[in-house]
């Protein structure tokens, strides 16, 4: 296998499981330089390098990425045990064509009047590189792992690690 096709199949697993967590943890930086996380919806599950959230204009994360665009986003999948950090830069916009592809009715709930929300915008994050912790053998697996590491004292093989570039 080569260094590229290893890095595909990376992507391609790095897609696969964002789009099986779908909500995710949103960090930025704040002016005074601490860290802020939020929870977030993705809002388009076919992910090539960059990722769509809809925001307020004029939230604290809109203003903290206008400062510092440097952000991280962290999907965390319970169920399929697996968890992915992505590091990018972030840029605030509306693009209406593009909101209309991504509009979901439930994002009502956050934005009444839809599309036409006043001061609605897009949040797009261009991933840089990503890691991710994958437990494919699931949770009977996973729990056997940890049993075993309890008996033996060695930390459990829960999974794999890997980091991907964008």
């Amino acid at each position: 296998m080569t260094d590229e096709s290893t890095a595909a199949d990376g992507r391609q697993r790095v897609t696969e499981l964002i789009r099986q967590a779908r909500i995710c943890m949103l960090t930025t930086i704040g002016v005074d330089g601490r860290m802020m996380s939020r929870p977030m919806g993705l809002q388009e599950a076919e992910f090539d390098g960059d990722l769509w959230f809809f925001a307020h204009a004029d939230s604290a994360k809109v203003r903290q990425i206008r400062v510092n665009p440097e952000v991280n986003v962290a999907f965390s999948d319970q169920r399929h045990h697996a968890w992915v950090s992505i590091a990018g830069t972030a840029q605030e916009g509306f693009d209406r064509a593009r909101a209309e592809r991504l509009w979901n009715p439930l994002l009502k709930a956050w934005f009444p009047d839809g599309l036409d929300t006043p001061g609605l915008t897009l949040i797009k994050v261009h991933a840089t590189s990503a890691e991710y912790w994958d437990s494919p053998g699931g949770t009977v697996v996973t729990l056997f792992g940890f049993a075993k590491a309890a008996v033996t004292g060695k930390p459990p093989k829960v999974g794999e690690n890997h980091g991907v570039d964008y």
